[in-house]
């Protein structure tokens, strides 16, 4: 279990504001939420471990077939691949509908819309 002047500590880093109530009701939570993590810990090889010297154990639960993860929800590439494709012309010469063409309202070549400044 984590001790009040560590809680207190944490509170401080985080400019928390705790009464004494809540940092009770803070120690028995960070502990058990340290006690869940420890029941997943595994042993790391040499090189990954901390300076700090910390008592390893063996992990109450199997996690060595679980890829690690660095996000909750699988994130995958969004993005299509640059295309080159036909599309209906800006203006048009001659014959045929362009996007000019196609507007509503147009003046000197350009779309007419509603003004927004008054």
């Amino acid at each position: 279990m984590i001790s009040k002047e560590e809680v207190k500590h944490i509170a401080k880093l985080a400019r928390l504001g705790l009464t004494e109530k809540e940092v009770g009701k803070y120690q028995k939570e960070l502990s058990s939420i340290l006690d869940y993590i420890e029941k997943l810990k595994i042993e790391l090889p040499k090189e990954a471990k901390m300076k700090k010297k910390t008592k390893s154990s063996s992990p109450e639960v199997d996690v060595s077939k679980i890829e690690p993860t660095s996000h909750s929800i699988r994130v995958e590439n969004v993005l299509r691949n640059d295309e080159i494709r036909k599309h209906a012309p800006y203006r048009t010469e001659g014959s045929g509908a362009g996007l000019m063409e196609l507007a509503p309202e147009t003046k000197q070549g350009f779309l007419k819309v509603k003004s927004i400044f008054k």
